[in-house]
């Protein structure tokens, strides 16, 4: 499979290793410029962890916050999000032939949104997952392709929670999902809306929508309940 991966740090650069051990193909990758909190674009220990495996391996690399869909090269099978903050609009989905598919750290859908894992600790949840779905315009409301739970340990924080457990499900969700597709298996559950919940993002701002254009006079959108995401 010729894929496209979209997304950020050490999870992203797992899910790559992970699916080039696999026998598929890397057409690309979109990635923030630099790690979170950093500053100097000369110093190559400051790019994104994603950006900086790729440039090595000769693998072309995009500014997560410039990807449109002129960025997706032709031949693309599969798009995948992982850990991705990028909006991934209708016109770069349509560059995958076969599916656009991402991780999200929960048992969708419920915790839509970007801090999932720090709510399902703030609530107190004993039993958590990860999902794989179909990225639509709707944030993380998109139809299902594969889903596990997993129970949360005593005492456990967003990070070992993440770091112990969700990544590494993440990372073995997203390679079934692919093998899946490259077999003809597409499966797509849809979620059921009553039971969703949404819980806002604690600390980081609305994701950028630059396939959504502004009308002169029309109300801003509030872009933080749209489309894409990953953790």
């Amino acid at each position: 499979m010729n894929i496209y991966l979209s997304g950020r740090g050490g999870f992203a650069v797992e899910v790559a290793d992970a699916l080039l051990d696999e026998g598929h193909k890397l057409a690309g990758v979109s990635a923030p410029r630099l790690r979170k909190g950093q500053s100097d674009e000369g110093n190559a220990m400051a790019w994104d962890r994603l950006r900086g495996w790729a440039f090595p391996r000769g693998i072309p690399w995009t500014d997560s916050a410039e990807l449109r869909a002129m960025h997706v090269p032709d031949g693309v099978d599969v798009i995948v999000a992982a850990h991705s903050h990028a909006f991934l609009g209708r016109k770069t989905r349509a560059r995958a032939t076969i599916a656009t598919i991402g991780y999200h750290p929960s048992l969708l859908p419920l915790h839509r949104g970007r801090d999932a894992i720090r709510w399902t600790v703030r609530d107190g949840d004993k039993v958590t997952g990860g999902s794989v779905y179909h990225l639509t315009e709707r944030t993380d409301g998109g139809p299902l392709a594969a889903q596990e739970h997993v129970f949360v340990p005593p005492g456990s924080t967003a990070q070992s929670l993440w770091r112990e457990h969700l990544a590494p499900l993440g990372v073995r969700l997203l390679l079934k999902v692919v093998a899946d597709l490259a077999e003809g298996r597409r499966i797509e559950v849809p979620q059921d809306d009553k039971l969703a919940t949404w819980e806002p993002a604690m600390d980081s701002a609305p994701l950028f929508k630059p396939e959504l254009i502004a009308l002169p006079g029309s109300t801003p959108v509030d872009s933080s309940k749209w489309a894409l995401h990953s953790p």
